[in-house]
């Protein structure tokens, strides 16, 4: 690898070798042999590697977290949003009910970390605290602005089905039935397919939240079978995904829904094209992208 000492000084000094070290295993030479899933690298660069090529690598990294990040807050908050309507439409406090949930949601943990979290956070919320002072317990609308977004998924995950399916579709994931299996079938009727989804957007942005390495990375695997019959959803991969490409599809498709009009999808695309396709040695298919996926209407959508 061809170094620039003054910039590779200044770049080990304020982000760190082992940091780095991340981005530059990727210029590595990698073996005919190599398992493509976990590949283990040789020691030394492929040709015409340059230290320059790694920290534009990690820049454009952390402007995508930081698009990934903004996406994943509306996103949240629309959840959040929804997840509140439906609980009050049952009762202010019916999250507190075990029997509002599936059998096998462990409703009690829940709770638990739910009030924890909202008496924390009472201690530097005015909201929060005129509930509590006034009223004494936390409708459910206080209670989800308290919750992470793990929380709001876990919680997501035990909602009876016929609750899941409501906020589904009112995000614009009706699925067609009829174009399943009957083994996917099964899946799709013991349980919506947003909850997996919203398990591998829990590790999207836990990832972001850290500053983690995210153009590259393998997620929690989702399905993908009921969300394929979803026209603007098509072009995910077959069975599961478990890569950024798929993740970013599912976003831009609940953006559009809650956003209409959004511009995320396009600013995903052109950060893409301007600063990890002219990067040597980088293809998109390290995030999963399929071939012609700059012609999807995952970006060509009129509504962007």
């Amino acid at each position: 690898m061809s170094v620039d000492e003054p910039l590779a000084r200044q770049w080990l000094a304020s982000v760190s070798y082992y940091r780095l070290s991340g981005y530059w295993y990727a210029y590595r030479v990698l073996p005919a042999d190599a398992d493509p899933k976990n590949p283990h690298r040789l020691d030394k660069f492929q040709q015409q590697t340059s230290f320059s090529d790694i920290a534009r690598l990690y820049e454009f990294d952390r402007k995508l977290r930081t698009l990934i990040h903004d996406g994943m807050e509306r996103i949240e908050v629309a959840l959040r949003a929804r997840i509140s309507d439906r609980l009050a439409s049952i009762g202010a406090l019916s999250y507190l009910d075990p029997a509002v949930f599936r059998p096998e949601f462990e409703h009690s943990a829940w709770c638990n970390t739910a009030l924890a979290r909202v008496e924390r956070a009472k201690k530097r919320d005015t909201a929060i605290k005129h509930y509590a002072s006034k009223y004494g317990e936390y409708p459910i609308w206080v209670l989800v602005e308290a919750l992470d977004f793990s929380d709001i998924s876990q919680l997501f995950d035990g909602m009876v089905l016929d609750d899941q399916r409501a906020i589904s579709e009112s995000l614009g994931l009706v699925v067609d039935p009829d174009r399943l299996t009957a083994k996917q079938k099964g899946s799709y009727y013991r349980q919506d397919p947003l909850a997996r989804w919203c398990e591998q957007l829990t590790v999207l942005r836990n990832i972001c939240a850290h500053h983690g390495r995210l153009w590259n990375r393998y997620l929690t695997p989702a399905s993908t079978n009921a969300l394929r019959t979803i026209t603007d959803l098509f072009s995910l991969p077959k069975g599961q995904s478990d890569r950024l490409f798929g993740a970013i599809l599912v976003m831009s498709f609940l953006l559009r829904q809650i956003s209409p009009g959004t511009s995320w999808p396009n600013k995903i695309r052109h950060l893409i094209e301007a600063e990890y396709l002219p990067l040597e040695s980088r293809s998109t298919v390290e995030m999963g992208m399929p071939g012609g996926w700059q012609q999807l209407s995952l970006w060509n959508n009129p509504d962007v």
